[in-house]
């Protein structure tokens, strides 16, 4: 066959598509939206908080904590005792119906006490991580975000700070100073806050080069709003997942401290002291060290639930 075989008029027709004036008519709005994916358009922050919403152990831990903060502020009021009153008439009574978690050798109502110790750990944790808050993100931005020589020497100082042992710090600490709530914050941030400083200081590095950042250092901004106005916000995720993290492990410190009698002092109530106080009775009188033990342990395994569940909620690699 050749060239001259092939009829160009046949090949022509075969392939031609004819249009109409039907072909270009309107499509109604049934049409229209019938392939359209529609999907709410929701914030990262609300998103975070949906995927945090369908994690039932953190939701429940979650929970949990709010009752014990809750009972931490009004259970004096409910327990109709003061934590400070004793009655040697009533002392080392079992739980029953007027003192709900018994008493103690000096006939102070446990119920009371308990949760003015768990009002005090919960304060210390959350002052302490505040503190660290403040001091970590400060000086983890400057160094994630200024690089070179402020980086090597603020990083070489928390190397330095981080090598000497921080219990061993805050004991000396307690030791010269008056033992308080607020010596204790005071000792436990001096070191407190170097993890958080650090966090921050790889998240500012991963971000500084973002085109956000550098269109808002050609239009002039300086370094303190890039830093605090764009960079952090945009760390917020490691942030607060580090902030969670801080607090049970300084009430457990608080807890440790008033164990060893450098903590809150007498006739103030700590977790700590009473687990202390209660240990000489233990085999007799065993509601005394229940009661605080369960309470300290169930906060610091609530908060480490929630920590984890916060953290899978704000990390973009655990979306669906």
């Amino acid at each position: 066959m050749t060239i001259a075989d092939i009829d160009p008029t046949k090949h022509a027709s075969s392939t031609e598509q004819r249009l109409t004036k039907a072909d270009f008519a309107k499509l109604d709005k049934s049409e229209k939206k019938g392939d359209l994916v529609v999907r709410e358009s929701i914030s990262a922050w609300k998103d975070a908080w949906l995927r945090l919403k369908s994690n039932k152990y953190a939701m429940v831990a979650l929970v949990v904590l709010l009752v014990i903060v809750i009972m931490a502020i009004i259970g004096q009021s409910i327990a109709g005792f003061d934590y400070r009153s004793n009655d040697l008439m009533a002392t080392n009574e079992k739980p029953n119906g007027t003192h709900w978690f018994g008493t103690d050798d000096l006939g102070r109502d446990m119920f009371a006490r308990t949760w003015m110790g768990a009002g005090i750990s919960l304060q210390v944790g959350l002052y302490a991580a505040l503190v660290d808050l403040v001091i970590g993100v400060i000086i983890g931005g400057i160094m994630g975000y200024f690089g070179g020589r402020v980086d090597e020497i603020l990083n070489r100082f928390c190397e330095i700070l981080y090598s000497i042992p921080s219990m061993l710090i805050v004991i000396l600490l307690i030791v010269v100073l008056e033992p308080s709530m607020f010596t204790i914050v005071l000792a436990l941030s001096i070191t407190g806050w170097i993890n958080m400083a650090w966090i921050v200081r790889g998240q500012i590095m991963q971000l500084k080069n973002q085109e956000y950042v550098l269109a808002s250092r050609s239009l002039g901004a300086s370094a303190g709003r890039i830093l605090f106005r764009h960079l952090i916000p945009n760390a917020m995720g490691p942030i607060i997942v580090t902030l969670t993290m801080t607090v049970p492990n300084a009430i457990f410190a608080e807890a440790f401290l008033s164990f060893l009698g450098l903590g809150v002092q007498s006739p103030a109530a700590s977790l700590g002291t009473m687990i202390n106080d209660a240990l000489k009775a233990m085999t007799v009188y065993p509601w005394r060290l229940l009661f605080p033990a369960v309470l300290i342990s169930l906060t610091m395994l609530c908060f480490n639930i929630f920590g984890d569940g916060l953290r899978d909620a704000l990390d973009p690699k655990m979306k669906k």
